[in-house]
């Protein structure tokens, strides 16, 4: 085959060696720190003044990408961002940057945005602007930031990343649209402080706050503009920032759902090629667990039904050097696992937990149409009709006697493979799989 048309093949050595060194994580701060904040590290360099500059900014990067908060908090006008954001920057010691504040002063670029109708999103060259010009002052670049309401459509989401604003954690607030009604229509603002308060769900502190609160209904034609606009701009928010996204539900006690939010924001990130391996017997929902990770975090998903001595060279693949993947189904037993160890290393293990019966009783009673290709099951999903039961066909490998002998063969096997991961984690898979992979989730995060 011609050199230049070959597929490009990297070593997965070479993102083991990456993971140790922290390679990944240093790169995508050089991207983001050069960017915005290369003024506030010259300044640090200039106020210091230490001995090896090149260690210095090394380990300002490196501070600076781990323990500094760089949050999105997105949502629905009325959800309750901005006071989710106030108490978010208060914990977290960051600061609080909305769309007022960045219009607050005199300057001709903050002129210029006000005179933008508020019925309309900012134009994204302007919003850049403002944006980076505040990020790149000194108290962002020590103390992080919580950026509220902003982006507020696809194209300024790619903008803003292009341009080296690259949050580690989005939270996006929901909420059904009768709840936001009745929210915005109790909604009072404290003219003193700017605190939100509301008539039902948010009560003021004491009677001398209550007395000065003043309410903030706005028009409805502009609330449900807004509230129409969020919402088609939403598959494209979560598409930009689906590695890093975390949808809340707004729809319940404040208290709960600030605690949801802290917990999620004080997840540490690290820029690691994931390589993963998803363990479980038959019928715990390997395959699927597999394609939502692999599109939520845009990993490559790698069947079980290639052979350890391919597995390498397609693992050595461009995209699974640099996206990551997800392996289920594969080692199935000692051998394997020590032959995958060596020469691939992967840096995540999963076990779903399953009991026999509910295995058995999953795979046993599915069935597939074969004029349609669609699959049933008899309890979870029947048939639609007679007509369709009648037609349904049962794999032989779906037979109860093939799927007992399968599961004994696991079981066998399981106990020497959580000796080889002895750090793997353990997800209950008796649940809903939108539980599931909620579960893989957290722990990826928090990893």
């Amino acid at each position: 085959m011609d050199e230049t048309v070959k597929p490009l093949r990297i070593p997965p050595q070479m993102s083991v060696y990456a993971d140790k060194h922290n390679i990944f994580h240093l790169l995508q701060s050089i991207r983001s720190h050069v960017i915005l904040y290369s003024q506030s590290m010259l300044s640090g360099l200039v106020v210091e003044q230490p001995a090896d500059p090149l260690s210095f900014l090394i380990a300002l990067l490196q501070r600076s990408s781990t323990d500094i908060p760089r949050v999105l908090l997105l949502g629905p006008p009325a959800v309750g961002k901005h006071t989710m954001a106030q108490r978010l920057s208060a914990d977290l010691r960051a600061v609080h940057v909305t769309l007022e504040s960045l219009l607050s002063d005199q300057s001709e670029l903050s002129a210029q945005a006000r005179r933008v109708p508020p019925t309309e999103p900012l134009p994204v060259e302007l919003l850049l602007r403002l944006v980076q010009r505040r990020l790149g002052e000194i108290d962002c670049f020590s103390r992080g930031w919580v950026l509220e309401g902003i982006p507020q459509t696809h194209l300024q989401a790619l903008s803003l990343q292009q341009a080296g604003v690259l949050p580690e954690h989005v939270v996006m607030l929901e909420a059904p649209d009768d709840v936001l009604l009745e929210r915005s229509r109790g909604k009072m603002v404290d003219p003193l402080t700017g605190d939100v308060y509301h008539r039902t769900f948010i009560l003021p502190p004491d009677a001398s706050v209550a007395r000065r609160l003043e309410e903030r209904r706005p028009a409805e034609p502009q609330r449900d503009t807004a509230l129409q606009r969020f919402r088609r701009e939403v598959p494209g928010l979560r598409s930009a920032y689906q590695s890093v996204l975390r949808v809340v539900n707004a729809d319940q006690p404040h208290a709960d759902v600030y605690q949801q939010v802290l917990a999620f924001v004080r997840t540490r990130r690290r820029s690691r090629i994931p390589r993963i391996l998803l363990l479980g017997p038959p019928g715990s929902g390997k395959s699927l667990q597999a394609r939502l990770l692999s599109e939520k975090y845009r990993m490559v998903d790698v069947p079980d039904s290639l052979v350890l001595q391919v597995l390498e060279e397609r693992l050595g693949r461009v995209e699974c050097s640099t996206r990551g993947w997800i392996l289920h189904g594969f080692p199935r037993d000692l051998q394997q696992a020590k032959s995958l160890q060596e020469a691939l290393q992967p840096n995540r293990v999963f076990f779903l937990e399953l009991a026999d019966d509910v295995c058995l009783e999953r795979i046993t009673l599915r069935a597939t149409d074969p004029v349609s290709g669609e699959r049933f099951h008899a309890v979870s999903h029947p048939a639609p009709s007679s007509e369709v039961q009648k037609r349904l066909q049962t794999r032989p490998e779906d037979s109860s006697h093939t799927v007992t002998h399968t599961l004994r063969q696991y079981r066998t096997h399981t106990a020497a493979l959580q000796a080889v991961y002895p750090g793997a984690g353990v997800i209950d898979a008796d649940q809903d799989p939108l539980g599931v992979f909620e579960a893989l989730q957290s722990r990826l995060t928090a990893d």
